[in-house]
């Protein structure tokens, strides 16, 4: 996880790598730590949040030790590439950030308390990078599954950026996307799937800026 040679700028369409028509290697059907199903379709009542916050080895921890997440799992969203592999992805020519989704229930934990985590565990204005790890596919970003969930990360990121500028940080660039279907989530292959569980001592590059993110800033929902 720890090179700088990748591209720091976003392909287009025209200039990603073509990909597959599906995957070719097979996700593990159940979280090692929660036990339940990494693939939908998930139970009634429960609801989707996808974050890119950096390596996600480490971003997927945070989530799956949060009271009332169901599943983590972690993939690549957010390019052109249909199906794209972990090396691909690296090379820059996808458009993909890495990325975790998070099946919750929000009776209990909401979504702006997923926010919090997110917009707490790194930091935000670093552009296509995070600490060392260099490259578009580690860009801060939120794909939203409702019109609510737009709204909460629209006003968290909001109300983040001025707490962060007031403690000397640059401006807050984390895309906010809804998660359609130009934005599909493609799964990671098996060894990424809960890395830190399986390699407690793997390399985590995951740290936020010490600023925290002010509560009750959007309404619960998604």
């Amino acid at each position: 996880m720890l090179f700088s040679r990748f591209k720091t700028h976003l392909p287009t369409p025209e200039e990603a790598l073509p990909g597959r028509p599906e995957r070719d290697f097979t996700v593990p059907d159940r979280h090692t730590v929660l036990g339940n199903p990494l693939l939908g379709p998930y139970p009634e009542g429960l609801e989707t949040a996808d974050f890119g916050l950096g390596c996600f080895w480490g971003a997927e921890r945070k989530f799956w030790q949060t009271d009332g997440v169901w599943t983590t799992l972690v993939g690549y969203q957010g390019g052109h590439t249909p199906h794209p592999t972990y090396e691909e992805v690296c090379s820059g020519h996808t458009g993909h950030t890495e990325a975790v989704r998070v099946v919750f229930d929000p009776a209990v934990v909401p979504y702006t308390a997923l926010l919090k985590l997110f917009w707490e565990s790194h930091d935000p204005t670093q552009g296509f990078r995070q600490g060392n790890d260099v490259g578009t596919q580690y860009r801060s970003a939120v794909y939203t599954h409702s019109p609510a969930q737009q709204q909460a990360a629209e006003a968290s990121r909001d109300a983040y950026r001025k707490v962060l500028q007031s403690s000397g940080y640059g401006d807050i660039t984390t895309e906010i996307l809804p998660a359609d279907a130009s934005r599909p989530f493609y799964p990671a292959e098996a060894y990424h799937q809960q890395y830190l569980d399986k390699n407690p001592a793997g390399y985590c590059g995951l740290g936020g800026t010490g600023v925290s993110c002010p509560v009750g800033v959007a309404g619960a929902g998604g």
